[in-house]
């Protein structure tokens, strides 16, 4: 592909060269330049790619997107923009054949509440006959493999590359979280948004390598409103009009306290057999009962995002009950039931906010006892382990403190930091550092009636202990536990989950 046709949709200025130069790959690590290449200089935290001009050019890159100045080189395209990340999209999208132009894309943003929106969407879409991949915090499903996700929202280039992959392998659209990270590094340029959602906004990912202030970070989530046809609102959301005020989209509302395109009345909790959830009469465009099979309220607000994207795009709406009643996202208020007699789940709550988050939630279903299992990571800010340890104090009638990722700090001194946060409160507590013993011992205590969340870990499958990746999946553990043990001994113990 020639150059020129790489660099349409860009404003940019040529230092030198010939526009017409042929391009065989685009790349922005240096280690992996090839011939006939073409290499953004970005500069990142740690790196600036304008230093490392000599070395892909000595290895054939033959254009340059820079945006600094910088010198001349002989036979090489040096084409300068404003942003080289910006450019990166744009370009990744052109090398790529403009694949989201081609796919029906939907992008979620907020501050909770993405991951189980995409799951719920995607199932939605694929119960209708739309094959549907996905690019989020756990995974990136291409319709061919799954991949581990590195970020939420990866790199440009990564991005348009699984896109193209996904039409490739015969996907027609493709849910994806858009994080405020990805929308402030342009690692969605280019990419053709049909449908954006804002599902809330709180005082997260305010600091020295994240935004600024706040009203930073909420000026980046609202750029997904100026890139979308279709914008889809919690119009309850306190900060909701931060992200309208620049819309240049369609809007769409949905919620519960006003007159919504999609709004949930008469919410009730459900807990049955060990199984948590809720309902509520969806009224406005749709009408009838829902019944989502996570607990909350946030359930109602995913529930109601995923609902408005698939009534939109020609789902029935017996299917999206149906998906709903039975939908589960790995490690987000996931239920392993093990026992009609207790709850026990895995959540990803790993910092004060989440946690308190879910603890209140579930405190609704009036548990016999609220059990809250969790550890910090360690190279982490020693506050959160402060906040966790006071949260779960005042919130849990007993909290069982143990490992999370110590990387390279001692286990213990993780757990006495959380302990101080504790010692606040007059909550009960046990600590435990091995996570697998931590967990047996919460199920071998199990009363009837208890709620036992094991926070943290979510949908991570290893634990990080000085500087390596061990295997460890939470619901590996729970089934080693199960065959070990007496399993009489556990109230109201069945075995179907794990048969």
């Amino acid at each position: 592909m020639k150059a020129s046709e790489l660099l349409k949709g860009l404003q940019y200025s040529v230092i030198c060269g010939d526009e017409d130069i042929e391009i065989k790959e685009i790349y922005n690590d240096s280690r992996k330049v090839g011939a006939q290449g073409l290499f953004f200089c970005i500069v990142g935290a740690k790196f600036d790619g304008h230093e490392y001009i000599k070395d892909v050019t000595e290895k054939g890159a033959v254009c340059l997107i820079v945006q600094k100045d910088v010198n001349p080189v002989p036979g090489v395209l040096i084409v300068k923009v404003e942003s080289t990340r910006y450019a990166m999209g744009i370009i990744s999208s052109n090398f790529y054949g403009n694949p989201s132009s081609k796919l029906t894309v939907i992008g979620i943003t907020g501050t909770k509440g993405k991951t189980t929106t995409t799951y719920m969407i995607r199932e939605m879409l694929m119960s209708a006959g739309h094959k549907t991949g996905l690019i989020g915090t756990i995974e990136i499903m291409d319709g061919k493999e799954v991949i581990p996700a590195n970020n939420t929202t990866p790199e440009s280039m990564i991005v348009h590359k699984k896109l193209k992959d996904m039409l490739d392998n015969g996907l027609d659209s493709v849910v994806m979280e858009v994080s405020s990270q990805g929308l402030m590094l342009d690692r969605v340029a280019g990419v053709d948004f049909d449908y954006g959602i804002f599902s809330n906004l709180s005082r997260d990912h305010i600091g020295p390598n994240e935004h600024k202030t706040f009203e930073e970070y909420a000026m980046w989530k609202s750029k997904l409103f100026t890139m979308c046809k279709t914008g889809i609102f919690n119009a309850d959301d306190a900060y909701v009009d931060m992200m309208t005020e620049h819309a240049a989209c369609k809007i769409v509302t949905y919620g519960i306290h006003g007159d919504y395109d999609y709004k949930a009345n008469d919410h009730n909790l459900y807990n049955k057999d060990g199984h948590l959830g809720i309902g509520y009469h969806l009224s406005g465009k749709l009408n009838g009962d829902v019944l989502v099979n996570l607990p909350g309220n946030f359930s109602i607000y995913n529930s109601l995002a995923a609902i408005a994207v698939a009534d939109l795009m020609g789902v029935p709406f017996d299917k999206i009950q149906a998906i709903l009643k039975t939908i589960k996202v790995k490690g987000r208020v996931e239920l392993i039931p093990i026992s009609d007699k207790f709850t026990i789940m895995i959540d990803y709550a790993h910092n004060a906010v989440s946690l308190e988050s879910i603890l209140e939630t579930l405190r609704e279903y009036n548990p016999g006892r609220l059990v809250s299992l969790f550890g910090c990571g360690g190279d982490r800010s020693k506050e959160r382990r402060f906040e966790m340890g006071e949260v779960s104090g005042n919130m849990a009638d007993l909290t069982i403190i143990t490992s999370d990722n110590p990387r390279s700090e001692d286990p213990q001194a993780i757990i006495n930091d959380i302990k101080t946060g504790i010692d606040k409160t007059t909550g009960k507590y046990v600590e435990i550092i091995d996570r697998k013993e931590a967990i047996r011992y919460a199920i071998m205590h199990a009363e009837p009636g208890d709620v036992i969340v094991l926070a943290g870990k979510g949908h991570e499958d290893y634990q990080e202990i000085k500087g390596v990746k061990y295997h460890m999946d939470e619901r590996d553990l729970i089934r080693e536990i199960l065959e070990e043990e007496d399993v009489t001994k556990i109230c109201g113990y069945n075995n179907r989950y794990f048969a």
